[in-house]
């Protein structure tokens, strides 16, 4: 029968819209193109005769002058059909261990032949084989294996061609290369196209390092790390590396490479900076001009030098200007403040050019002349604040002596000013000098009066003068008056005296009398003209008299009497206080106390602060999250590739603790600081919860040049992943234990007005005690005061089959959408770990929602369970129960463990999803390990095979114990094959019972 019979038209308009479409692929090594080789194929066929019967016949056409061969196939009407179709030889590159085989096929509707196609069938069969070397034409049937059955999405009808694509991935190849063949088993089939190739990540260059061209890795080698090499004229400080993912693309660099000095990147290349241009260090940066005051070298320049007279501070950098000295000080002052002790200060204004430096610093010399004789003026001269290293334009200079001559010199100084040679004629002097007399006029003064000694009868006191002689032949005469103390001054009998020492002892005094003493320099020494007062100094000192015997007693009898009082007083004191407070102590520790206030104070009101709203991010790091050294930090192996960088597991010492095992993110080099600040917004957040079912951040590294995220580790990994790797392992009390602790963890982030908005089974981790933790705090974030308030977003992407529908609809997010998210992971959880929706593509499920399906009930759900998930996909989101709610129901289904043994109405067509067609005998399926395979249970293909069930009428006889006695044990594997032989024996219309 001819396939294309009325539809080669439609063909020919496909073939030149594919031919456009196959242009379109990239970063793919094609090794079979069926439709690109245009001559004979040399496929072969088996049986190779069938008389009557004819097998996979090769159809030549022509399209465009460029001829196309295709392969069909068409016994309907024929029983038994088993019709093989064998490729040549396909060569495997080296590397290539998971291959693509790309399909573009028609196949007839069975219902288009009328009644003569009952054993009509509607798909065919891939295999593959693999061997060392070509076997010619050897054919046989044992060497191949099964890939999958391919089922057409759309069939054809009488009057239209509809042709299908479908993609199968061919795993694990090891040998130099491999066949394959396709099936016929009784359907109406035509191969328009086989395509075979295998993905790579195609050589690139970024952020100059150089990857190779690489062959993607197979499943289970997930990402494959590819080492990279600098461009020319660029360094790395560490090896630079990049992963290949199983799709071809490269994902998270690590390291990068920058332009050598003199060097600057050009489209992912280094080139020499041009004439006139520099680059001191390697580094990302461009060249820049030379600065100003620099010679103008050839290209790849390192450094500007500078021009001469012109210089750079050893402080300056590479990339700045040069200068050259600064001009002298300019309208240097003296101005005297207190002569009486020599004092000056000392301004001045800054130099009129100071070569354009801001660090322009001031010091301050003197030397001291007397009889033309000069010299430094020493230690003794002091400078307020200092007499160099002086920022301001004044500086005050004391202990200066009178009469002699002064020169201060200011000079101004400089960054440069270290590289100061002889002075040029050319160049302006630094400093500026300043000559000032120190010529008194005044008399001298006596500026301190002071008791050396005291007898009963005698008095000895000392003074200073200022100024002091130059010489002794010029001595000072000092007038000494005292008197006793007496408010009758007419009476008071006064003594005067002159002195030429500045030292006196006064005897004959009266005994228990006080004095008054006056010193000052004699008349003679004055100065007419001084103004009054200014040359005088006096002093009055009280001189008691000598104490005697029976004084001394009753002083200190009156001392220890006063003392006495003094703790009587006290001691009364401190006993009124404590019989006062004795009783307030009392009905303070008597006082009843409200149970229940008492309770609410030891509720915790924090509240989630969102680290977004602090104006500098850092800031909230450090607020939140506790500061780790990286010393006490150690990393082991890399477990895992985040959107920043690499993940570790590590253990963590801290000084004084024990330590730790920990997870390590780490933030890639070459970030930015918008990344940088993205990477710790989500230690930001985790480091405001506290909660057993909250994963632990550690701490943080900041302040070094690599930045890390350090959580507690989580040795299960994350739940998804675990519950498939156990499946059917767990019974509904521990899966019910996992949603409590999940259900406990949202509580605690919902009380404190926070929203999650990514809640999957992918982001729980879960620990050796199978303590479940919610984690991934990328795209939460606060509510509002309002416990309503919702938090709109600006656009992203949103995990649809999580997601609540007004979230979807709106991007309005609420707890009540965490509550819808909790559903679906307790879904998750019961499923052990199935995708939800299954295959159903997003746009199907946001369209399966809105028309009110929700998912089935998991194989042995137990019907509390399932009823909740049921409340918690409830349309109305103001229906939906709270997290609160949702604890108290689990905690009561773990108290009450009978309440999980009645279990909800389980659908395998639904939850399954058996394909819709039908064989001869009415099983969806051709043979086991075809049914095996579909409900992900291959791996006891090898069981039923040993125990003689080896055709699909053997299965649907099976019964419970038959399923035990070939070796199925675990729980969750036993239903899930009675499940589905019972869904089987229901699409067979067979009315009999199957008791699991």
């Amino acid at each position: 029968m001819d396939f294309f019979t009325g539809f080669r038209p439609l063909l020919f308009s496909y073939v030149l819209i594919n031919g456009i479409l196959i242009t379109l692929q990239t970063k793919e090594e094609v090794l079979l193109d069926m439709k690109a080789t245009g001559g004979e194929l040399g496929w072969l066929t088996w049986p190779l005769e069938q008389g009557d019967k004819p097998g996979w016949e090769v159809t030549q056409r022509t399209l465009n002058g460029s001829q196309f061969y295709t392969y069909s196939v068409c016994n309907v009407g024929e029983r038994e059909q088993d019709n093989w179709l064998r490729t040549t030889f396909i060569q495997r590159h080296q590397s290539a261990s998971r291959v693509f085989v790309e399909l573009q096929f028609i196949v007839r509707d069975c219902n288009s032949f009328g009644g003569s196609s009952l054993t009509c069938k509607e798909t065919f069969n891939l295999f593959t084989s693999e061997s060392d070397a070509d076997v010619g034409t050897t054919f046989r049937k044992g060497q191949f294996k099964k890939v999958a059955t391919i089922a057409p999405d759309e069939i054809t009808g009488k009057n239209e061609l509809r042709i299908n694509t479908e993609t199968r991935v061919v795993e694990n190849l090891s040998r130099k290369g491999f066949y394959l063949a396709f099936q016929d088993i009784g359907a109406c089939v035509a191969l328009l196209s086989t395509r075979v190739y295998y993905k790579t990540c195609p050589a690139t260059v970024k952020s100059l390092v150089l990857f190779p061209e690489t062959v993607a890795g197979g499943e289970n080698q997930g990402l494959r790390e590819v080492s990279g090499a600098c461009v020319d004229n660029a360094v790395s400080e560490e090896s630079p590396r990049i992963y290949c993912t199983v799709d071809g693309d490269w994902a998270v660099m690590v390291g990068q490479c920058q332009c050598k000095p003199g060097y600057e990147e050009v489209k992912e290349a280094c080139q020499e900076c041009r004439p006139g241009f520099f680059k001191a260090a390697a580094s990302g940066d461009k060249c820049e001009p030379c600065p100003a005051n620099s010679e103008q070298l050839d290209s790849g320049a390192l450094v500007c030098p500078c021009t001469d007279g012109f210089y750079r501070a050893p402080t300056d950098p590479p990339t700045g200007p040069c200068s050259g000295l600064p001009s002298a000080p300019r309208d240097l002052v003296a101005t005297t403040v207190q002569l009486s002790t020599g004092k000056l200060l000392l301004s001045w204004s800054p130099p009129e050019d100071t070569a354009g430096r801001t660090d322009v610093t001031y010091s301050v010399e003197c030397q001291r002349c007397e009889d033309s004789v000069c010299q430094l003026c020493g230690e003794k001269i002091r400078f307020e604040p200092a007499g160099t290293g002086l920022t301001d334009t004044k500086v005050s200079v004391s202990s200066l002596d009178a009469h002699l001559n002064y020169t201060f010199t200011v000079k101004a100084h400089s960054g440069v000013s270290m590289f100061e040679a002889e002075p040029r004629s050319s160049r302006p002097p630094s400093s500026i000098s300043l000559t000032v007399s120190l010529r008194y006029t005044d008399p001298p003064r006596i500026t301190t009066l002071r008791m050396v000694e005291r007898t009963s009868a005698s008095l000895s006191l000392s003074w200073d003068v200022f100024p002091r002689p130059r010489s002794q032949s010029q001595p000072i005469q000092y007038k000494l008056t005292y008197r006793k103390k007496d408010d009758n001054l007419v009476a008071t009998t006064i003594i005067v005296r002159i002195l030429e020492k500045n030292f006196v002892h006064v005897v004959d005094l009266t005994p228990c009398t006080a004095y008054m003493c006056k010193v000052q320099p004699s008349a003679a020494m004055a100065a007419p003209e001084a103004p009054k007062g200014l040359s005088l100094m006096s002093v009055f000192l009280p001189i008691p008299g000598p104490l005697t015997q029976n004084n001394t007693a009753v002083i200190f009898a009156a001392a220890i009497g006063g003392a006495a009082m003094l703790f009587i007083v006290i001691l009364v004191l401190f006993l009124r206080r404590r019989s006062v407070k004795a009783p307030l102590l009392l009905s303070t520790s008597l006082r009843p106390v409200n149970q229940s206030s008492f309770t609410e104070q030891l509720k915790p009101l924090k509240t989630y602060v969102d680290p977004h709203t602090y104006e500098d991010p850092n800031v909230a790091v450090l607020k939140f999250a506790t500061e780790i050294h990286p010393s006490h930090i150690t990393k082991q192996k890399v477990i895992g590739a985040g959107e920043f960088g690499e993940v570790y597991r590590g253990n963590l010492k801290m000084p004084g603790r024990k330590e730790v095992a920990v997870a390590i993110k780490t933030l890639k080099p070459g970030y930015t600081e918008k990344q940088r600040q993205d990477f710790l917004s989500e230690a930001s957040i985790m480091g405001q919860f506290s909660h057993q079912n909250i994963i632990r951040l550690e701490g943080v590294v900041t302040k070094f040049k690599h930045a890390m995220i350090v959580t507690e580790y989580m040795e299960n990994g994350a739940l998804d992943r675990y519950l498939k790797d156990h499946d059917g392992e767990f019974p509904s009390f521990q899966l019910v234990g996992m949603m409590y602790g999940i259900a406990a963890g949202m509580k605690y982030l919902s009380d404190m007005s926070y929203v999650h908005r990514d809640l999957a089974a992918r982001n729980i981790l879960v620990n050796n005690n199978l303590e479940c933790k919610v984690s991934d705090f990328g795209l939460s974030r606060v509510l509002e005061d309002d416990p309503e308030g919702t938090y709109t977003t600006s656009g992203g992407k949103i995990p649809i089959r999580w997601t609540a529908p007004e979230a979807i609809a709106y991007r309005k997010f609420t707890s009540a959408s965490d509550v819808w998210s909790f559903g679906i992971v307790m879904w998750e959880v019961m499923a052990f770990g199935e995708r939800p929706y299954w295959d159903m593509s997003n746009h199907e499920v946001m369209k399966a929602i809105n028309e009110a399906f929700r998912l089935p009930a998991p194989m042995d759900c137990p019907s509390a369970v399932y009823q909740l998930m049921l409340q918690c996909w409830l349309q109305d989101r103001s229906k939906r129960p709270r997290f609160g709610d949702i604890v108290n129901l689990l905690d009561k289904l773990l108290r009450s463990p009978d309440s999980l043994k009645t279990i909800a109405d389980f659908d395998p067509r639904v939850s399954i999803r058996l394909p819709s067609t039908s064989g001869s005998d009415g099983s969806p399926f051709r043979s086991v390990s075809e049914w095996l395979e579909s409900i992900k249970m291959s791996q006891y293909s090898e069981n039923f095979t040993c125990a003689g069930v080896v055709t699909m009428d053997h299965v649907l006889q099976m019964k419970n114990e038959d399923i035990k006695n070939i070796g199925v044990r675990l729980p969750g594997h036993l239903k899930r094959i009675a499940y589905s032989i019972l869904g089987l024996k229901d699409q067979t219309s067979t009315l009999s019972v199957f008791a699991v």
